[in-house]
């Protein structure tokens, strides 16, 4: 009897190649659920935001944050806004109507969390965040699009979803409920970083311009931020 030789059969390197196939399979359709799952997260939130936004426009007939008549007519509300239908960065009075609006969404019911207004800057107390932990902000400006706070981008009110935002996650969110363009639609591309923040760079999360501009989602950056515009 002869004796057997070292090496592998054909048979055994195919059902290894088989179980590799098999392991790099299930790794990918497991970072496909995880980026499903965050998508998901991220278009709930803006949905659920926008949704506290209207209904609070409908309840009082006045927008959150601007509200003028806010400290009699919402409990432990401190502070009101102007009244002029803006949410404004700083109204005429000083107070910072895009941090107070958070103030007002909280105590009025609309969204959970209680978010005080003290000292009118953003921090954990007074803003929410993203699920990576960037600031929103809701207010009306026109930082986002191709030209971000430049004159030929109409100001409107906007649900920013603050930075650190993967390329990946915005460009599914964005094919999701609008048009997949960054600089077009609904749901457009921002700069808006917060305090302390990295300020997103076009350059790196959008490629092209105009009706042909993507999301630059082989470039797998990961500090982008988006806009869903009112």
């Amino acid at each position: 009897m002869k004796n057997q030789q070292g090496g592998f059969t054909l048979i055994e390197i195919a059902i290894v190649l088989v179980i590799i196939g098999l392991l790099l399979g299930g790794v990918l359709k497991g970072q496909e659920l995880i980026t499903s799952a965050r998508v998901r997260n991220m278009i709930s939130q803006q949905d659920g935001i926008k949704a506290a936004y209207f209904g609070f426009l409908d309840r009082y007939r006045a927008l959150p944050g601007d509200y003028s008549a806010a400290v009699g007519n919402i409990k432990d509300v401190t502070k009101a806004g102007d009244g002029n239908g803006q949410i404004e960065l700083a109204n005429a009075a000083g107070v910072a109507e895009y941090i107070l609006v958070w103030n007002h969404l909280s105590k009025a019911g609309f969204i959970n969390g209680s978010y005080e207004y003290d000292d009118g800057t953003v921090k954990d107390a007074t803003t929410p965040k993203n699920p990576y932990a960037g600031y929103l902000q809701l207010i009306y400006d026109n930082n986002y699009g191709e030209k971000p706070n430049d004159a030929a981008t109409p100001k409107r009110h906007n649900l920013k979803t603050g930075n650190q935002v993967p390329v990946n996650i915005l460009a599914e969110v964005d094919r999701k409920i609008d048009d997949g363009n960054p600089y077009t639609g609904a749901f457009q591309f921002s700069t808006y970083a917060g305090p302390g923040g990295a300020k997103p760079d076009p350059a790196k999360c959008v490629t092209g311009s105009g009706a042909t501009a993507t999301w630059n989602v082989t470039g797998e950056e990961n500090n982008c931020g988006g806009a869903s515009i009112f």
